[in-house]
């Protein structure tokens, strides 16, 4: 049983992992409602939390039946992330991650997120800072260093856990490579099996397929998997590797109508969660990975993402829903 403090995550937990612009509480309702085991919310500015700036926020807002679920902040000061930390567990939540791995320019140019791994120094001072502030277990989400050179996660690791974090992500690449290559995995696995490390280690990157996941999970050794960008459009994944691992066969993957379905449930949630301009406008991103893959879609797929009239989109879904059998996959 892998355990973040007294939080239970079941043999070999999947992770939602956190996605600015994606990973909000209508994505995460269905990423939950299909296997997902721990969920991150979007990354949440310190600074913005201090100003009371509404996005971030927003950003807050969790449910019961999220649980568990882990805020996750960013920023470069060591005094703005503690009074981050405060504000956050008044909300409650179970878990306070700390991002130390967004690649994006204007955060890890600042310092924050990846920025920090220029610092080592002065991320383990921040981490430290934190944990002592904060009654919630605190866990990091980070890269394998700031590019070839500085590949010394083993030993940010050992230093991480030293002064409490209670478990680590590792995505596979450095700052250097953003999302390009493939994620080098051999040191998530370094960390997993050096003798030191007593915290959850959990692999993120790559992972697009149940094969691939228990491949990895094999090879590896890792407590868990961290699922980003697979999960976008098919929060079917978690339940299919988790069904995978433990028969060997495959789930039969969601047709046309059940695409439509989750959706359409994604679209009501964003509207009731951000009021129907927001909701409909961020949906737009959604729909071309609900129906990837499907030939013959283009005309349809543009008038989900041009219109802003519900009753038009809700027409559009309707009607490839009873006309599914004029679909195919290619």
């Amino acid at each position: 049983m892998v355990k973040i403090r007294d939080i239970e995550l079941g043999e070999f937990p999947l992770l939602l992992a956190p996605m600015e612009d994606v990973s909000d509480p209508p994505f995460r309702a269905l990423c939950k409602k299909h296997g997902a085991d721990l969920m991150y919310t979007e990354f949440i500015s310190s600074e913005g939390l201090i100003r009371d700036a509404a996005k971030s926020v927003q950003k807050l807002d969790i449910f019961e039946y999220e649980r568990p679920i882990g805020i996750q902040i960013f920023g470069s000061d060591i005094e703005s992330m503690k009074q981050a930390a405060l504000i956050i567990d008044k909300t409650n939540p179970d878990l306070l991650d700390i991002n130390y791995g967004c690649p994006v320019k204007k955060v890890a140019c600042k310092g924050a997120g990846a920025g920090i791994l220029q610092d080592i120094p002065k991320m383990v001072r921040m981490t430290a800072e934190i944990v002592k502030v904060t009654g919630l277990p605190v866990t990091v989400k980070t890269r394998l260093g700031w590019d070839d050179d500085t590949k010394n996660i083993v030993e940010v690791a050992e230093r991480l856990q030293d002064i409490g974090i209670e478990a680590l992500s590792i995505h596979g690449r450095t700052r250097k490579q953003m999302y390009k290559g493939e994620a080098d995995w051999s040191l998530i696995g370094e960390v997993k099996n050096n003798s030191r490390m007593r915290i959850p280690i959990f692999g993120n990157g790559d992972i697009d397929s149940p094969e691939k996941a228990m491949e990895y999970k094999n090879r590896y050794g890792v407590d868990g998997i961290m699922i980003g960008r697979a999960s976008i459009g098919y929060p079917w994944i978690f339940n299919e590797i988790k069904h995978f691992m433990q028969t060997g066969t495959h789930l039969t993957a969601p047709g046309i109508q059940e695409r439509v379905e989750a959706a359409k449930d994604h679209l009501l949630m964003s509207i009731r969660w951000k009021g129907q301009t927001v909701g409909i406008n961020e949906m737009k991103r959604h729909y071309t990975n609900y129906f990837k893959g499907i030939g013959h879609f283009k005309e349809y797929r543009s008038k989900l993402v041009t219109t802003s009239e519900m009753e038009e989109i809700l027409e559009t879904l309707n009607y490839i829903s009873e006309h599914a059998d004029e679909f195919e996959f290619v």
